[in-house]
């Protein structure tokens, strides 16, 4: 029972570190992406690191990505597309996931 045991532990162990992983590459695409928006917006590198802590927060009001596409479309109004904005959000998660993997 005690190999049982230990792959069941083991296997918690690594769902709850995939979690974390995720949980830290979309908060770093969240910043990514602020800092993205606000250059597009022409804000100055103080306002911008504010906007990407803003979009941050944003994602913290339900689950899934919507609430960042929803603050991000809002703010950059016709600068950018639907379509813009959901490609740079999907670039921008693969590039936060390995920004992370590289600081392991």
């Amino acid at each position: 029972m005690t190999s049982f045991d230990d792959r069941e532990h083991a296997f918690e162990n690594k769902f709850a570190h995939d979690a974390e992983m995720q949980f830290k590459a979309e908060a770093r695409r969240d910043k990514l992406l602020g800092l993205w928006a606000a250059d597009l917006m022409g804000k100055s590198p103080e306002e911008a690191a504010a906007y990407a802590k803003e979009v941050i927060k944003a994602d913290m009001e339900e689950p899934g990505d919507e609430d960042v596409f929803r603050k991000i479309s809002g703010d950059l109004g016709s600068i950018a597309s639907e379509e813009l904005i959901r490609a740079k959000m999907a670039e921008l998660l693969v590039e936060a996931k390995g920004q992370i993997l590289s600081e392991i």
